[in-house]
């Protein structure tokens, strides 16, 4: 029986290390960000490496889908999608309500002072829409599924990862906590830009002190953030 697993994350959340998590998993296969040149195409926003992203996947998301559903290899069980919340743009999700369906979903969060903060190294002006809160919270209300914040899992890894792997219920792996570093040929071809400290990784770092002060010009948006997080917080998986 094969799973596939949809994990909802907005950017600069821990994420990729969770798709190198369970890349790691005997008999899994991983697909990174699989709508980001629709979501290019169809913004026409300006990201790190755009071009090259948009001659990497399929620009039409039905198409994304499909190659989604696609047969897995022989011996592959599991098929993990890092999903980014706010690459489903508006109308979508009526269209793609079958292949949601054959998904399990989870959430992966993480404190908005935190994700601002992170972004801001990398675009000096994000918006809401950029960070994808609103958009998680409603895939959540549509889909459901366990929610893991990204601060519990760095606190206790073993511990919050088994209670992931028990919701989805896929068994827990002892190799998803460690992994060789370098970049891998399932990672986008924006890894250059925003993977440097993963891909220097071999496992999940404690959380580092955050100073939740912004400069001045994103203290709005953290304003703004909030209650999308705290809407899914309130559900977060413990060890």
């Amino acid at each position: 029986m094969v799973t596939r697993v949809a994990m909802w994350s907005g950017p600069r959340n821990i994420s990729t290390a969770m798709m190198r998590s369970f890349g790691a998993r005997a008999g899994a296969v991983v697909v990174d960000e699989p709508f980001y040149a629709h979501y290019l195409v169809a913004t026409g926003l300006e990201h790190p490496g755009r071009d090259d992203i948009i001659a990497s996947q399929p620009v039409r998301w039905p198409d994304v889908a499909a190659q989604l559903t696609q047969p897995l290899p022989d011996g592959v069980t599991l098929q993990y999608q890092k999903q980014m919340t706010h690459h489903l743009l508006p109308g979508m999700l009526p269209g793609l309500q079958d292949w949601l369906a054959g998904l399990s979903h989870a959430f992966l969060i993480r404190d908005p002072a935190r994700v601002i903060a992170s972004y801001a190294k990398v675009r000096d002006t994000p918006t809401l829409a950029d960070l994808g809160f609103a958009q998680q919270a409603a895939i959540f209300e549509r889909c459901g599924g366990p929610v893991v914040d990204a601060d519990d899992l760095l606190a206790d890894p073993p511990g919050v990862l088994a209670a992931l792997c028990d919701a989805l219920g896929i068994g827990f792996d002892p190799a998803m906590l460690a992994w060789p570093p370098g970049r891998r040929d399932t990672d986008g071809v924006w890894a250059p830009h925003w993977y440097a400290s993963v891909e220097a990784s071999t496992g999940f770092a404690p959380a580092r002190p955050v100073d939740r002060g912004l400069p001045a010009h994103l203290e709005p948006l953290l304003a703004q953030a909030l209650p999308f997080y705290q809407q899914l917080a309130v559900h977060r998986l413990t060890a």
